[in-house]
């Protein structure tokens, strides 16, 4: 399924960027969007969010199931010339990760089936701050990359539960930094801007909070670090 909408995605914006690009009419679309110093919009779009684990003793690696989220939020952009924009783009941010641990980490101990299972889900909200490179406008499309820093919230991170992996609470960090490295095109419409756009996001700190008794932990004992990573296929509208 998430294949077939990545396909379809890719098609609508490979046909709507050979209509810009190869149609015979010149006149330009919203021909001063570009030159307000400050402008306004919202994106739609989903995002599939995986983990990097680095291990303290080489074992089987942790299984990471991903599945399709999504995003919704608001853009507020600063013009610094006809090349360079600064972006702020809060947001909400909704994914899940299933953990599938090998039986190698419960070796001498007594587990069931749920136990080789983690369930993680988050709820981010989201204030990436962004500049946006963006190349000379042609026809109606304007090709860009964007880069900057964000910082998240995770409000299904269990942080202060106190209770652990033991009664089945896979615990995260509630405060999370991020840079994030993207693509885009502006597309100049007869009304408004739409901009499909793909970026990466990545974690600068660690996630993962321990169990209690971390040492003897199958779930967390041998994690040294847990840093997110994601995928981001965005549709703006300005």
């Amino acid at each position: 399924m998430k294949k077939l909408f990545f396909v379809l995605s890719f098609i609508f914006v490979a046909q709507t960027i050979n209509a810009q690009l190869f149609t015979k009419e010149k006149i330009q679309n919203q021909a001063n969007i570009d030159k307000m110093k400050y402008s306004w919009g919202y994106y739609l779009g989903f995002n599939s969010y995986d983990f990097n684990f680095d291990y303290n003793q080489d074992r089987e690696d942790i299984q990471v199931e991903k599945n399709l989220g999504f995003n919704v939020g608001l853009i507020g952009n600063l013009r610094i010339n006809d090349f360079l924009d600064l972006r702020l783009e809060p947001g909400l941010i909704i994914s899940r990760r299933n953990l599938t641990y090998d039986e190698s980490y419960f070796q001498g101990m007594d587990y069931n089936n749920s136990d080789l299972i983690r369930e993680v889900n988050s709820t981010y909200i989201h204030f990436p701050l962004l500049l946006k490179f963006s190349s000379k406008r042609f026809n109606n499309i304007k090709p860009f990359v964007v880069g900057g820093f964000s910082a998240a919230l995770n409000l299904s991170s269990n942080e202060e539960n106190p209770e652990d992996n033991t009664v089945g609470q896979f615990r995260t960090k509630r405060g999370m930094l991020f840079y994030e490295l993207g693509v885009g095109i502006d597309l100049y419409l007869f009304w408004f801007k739409f901009t499909p756009s793909i970026r990466g996001v990545f974690a600068i700190n660690d996630e993962i909070i321990r169990d209690n008794d971390n040492a003897n932990s199958p779930w967390t004992g041998n994690i040294h670090t847990m840093k997110t990573r994601g995928l981001f296929i965005n549709f703006t509208f300005q």
